[in-house]
């Protein structure tokens, strides 16, 4: 599986930046998706994830009510719209791909996949 990420940048604080994850590649079925990020000197920490269907979803209590996470998937992309930035923002953005499904042997397989990263930078 192939994760691609894109949308990271520079922004002032109070600013928005909206984050993709798109994955190509994959014989089973995108299962969860969340991204995750890593400021440095501090662990990775999981900021939102969104069950398959979309349906429900879950965030960090640091971003809840300024991130949203979002997925498509007709398009196999997930989505992080981040406003009301802060400088505690800042770190390296991960996606997170969990897929899986039925080996062929009635067993269910599970894999997980990490994207490259995206750097979100907020001034202040």
């Amino acid at each position: 599986v192939q994760l691609v990420e894109s949308g990271g940048g520079l922004v002032q604080a109070g600013g928005s930046l909206r984050l993709s994850c798109a994955a190509s590649g994959s014989t089973f079925s995108i299962r969860r998706m969340s991204w995750y990020r890593q400021a440095p000197g501090k662990q990775r920490e999981l900021v939102a994830a969104i069950t398959s269907s979309g349906g429900s979803t879950n965030y960090a209590d640091s971003v809840k009510g300024r991130f949203t996470i979002s997925r498509d998937n007709a398009k196999n992309t997930m989505y992080l719209q981040m406003n009301s930035l802060k400088p505690e923002d800042t770190a390296v953005y991960y996606c997170k791909v969990e897929t899986g499904g039925d080996d062929g042997l009635g067993y269910d397989v599970k894999y997980v996949h990490w994207g490259q990263g995206t750097q979100v930078t907020v001034s202040s």
